[in-house]
């Protein structure tokens, strides 16, 4: 069988090396092309990552010029480890170029490019493209990203509340509004220069940032949610820092509609999610861990019942770079070639 050809533009920061690694053991795909950001001329990839048993060279980004001279004319496959901003272009040009793409940016995760730039402050120059790209969340939308060109991989904040709250929604039987999250994240989630800046002070150090509704992936989310539910989802959500490298624990708070017990939320979540090899429902009375997903692909969801309030805890647990970046990416990848999802995840 023919190896599907791929490439990483963007190799410098976490997604890109955790992307790396995965396509180190994948045995149907190959690297073809490596591109970073920071690289002024061609370098090998040893001299990044020198424990990597790669030897391609990586190269500038120059997506003109490569596509005319270098191995990116004959790559099928293109994943953008990107700051948001720099892919709209980039990933409408290739998507041009009969390539298909998995953008680990926000740039084509939110489908109203009004409110994309709102809250990102950057002009979306490619509404059409935008309104094609599928939102690459493979539990909710697998047939879709069998069929698409581009997908908009979801990072790990919006990854864990949705598959959080998925079988809830879709079968009406919480509150929609005023949902409350918080997510406590390891500190690599917030990319490789903060993470430098935090292991330097030497101290362990937890903290929340964007309160009060302003971070990023709210509407990204609550975009998903209302598509989910077939009406408006509004959420109250509080992201966190805490002192690990890697790893996401979400609690989210819901208003049941009618009375439930653990054992009824238990026969749900499994019954929905009974054909997803990467999501796993733990029993009643088990609480997921951070350390029981770290380097792994899975998301762990449990559950709390708070009788007296009406109200259900959903808890979720992943690794914020793999099932909350690469590693979807790649599931992703597998999906919109006919591969075995798990391939390279396991």
């Amino acid at each position: 069988m023919k190896k599907i050809k791929a490439g990483i533009i963007g190799i410098t920061g976490y997604t890109g090396e955790e992307l790396l690694k995965i396509f180190v053991k994948h045995t149907s795909a190959e690297l073809s092309f490596l591109a970073g950001r920071l690289t002024q001329s061609s370098k090998s990839i040893s001299e990044f990552y020198p424990k990597l048993p790669l030897k391609l060279d990586v190269t500038n980004l120059d997506i003109d010029s490569n596509l005319k001279d270098s191995e990116l004319k004959n790559t099928d496959v293109v994943f953008l480890a990107l700051p948001h901003g720099v892919s709209i272009d980039l990933g409408a040009k290739l998507v041009n170029a009969g390539k298909k793409v998995i953008d680990l940016s926000a740039d084509y995760r939110i489908k109203d490019p009004a409110v994309y730039e709102k809250w990102y402050a950057i002009k979306h120059t490619q509404v059409k493209l935008l309104s094609s790209t599928v939102y690459g969340l493979p539990e909710l939308y697998k047939t879709q990203i069998q069929k698409c060109n581009m997908v908009a991989n979801p990072g790990c904040y919006p990854t864990s509340m949705l598959l959080g709250t998925a079988p809830l929604l879709k079968n009406a039987l919480v509150e929609t509004e005023g949902i409350i999250i918080d997510s406590k994240s390891g500190y690599s989630g917030a990319g490789r220069e903060f993470s430098k800046k935090y292991e330097s002070t030497g101290k362990p150090d937890t903290f929340a940032y964007k309160t009060g509704g302003k971070h990023r992936h709210i509407p990204e989310v609550e975009q998903e949610m209302t598509k989910i539910a077939g009406k408006s989802c509004n959420i109250l959500f509080t992201p966190q820092v805490v002192p690990q490298e890697r790893g996401m624990f979400t609690n989210i708070y819901l208003k049941l509609k009618k009375k439930m017990n653990l054992t009824d939320v238990f026969e749900l979540y499994a019954g929905f999610y009974k054909n997803e090899p990467f999501v796993r429902i733990l029993p009643e009375n088990t609480e997921p861990k951070t350390i029981n997903v770290m380097n792994t692909n899975y998301c762990d969801i449990g559950f709390a019942l708070y009788p007296e309030h009406n109200t259900l805890l959903v808890m979720s647990a992943l690794d914020n770079l793999l099932k909350g970046a690469s590693g979807q990416a790649v599931q992703n990848m597998n999906i919109m070639f006919g591969l075995k999802e798990t391939e390279g995840l396991l």
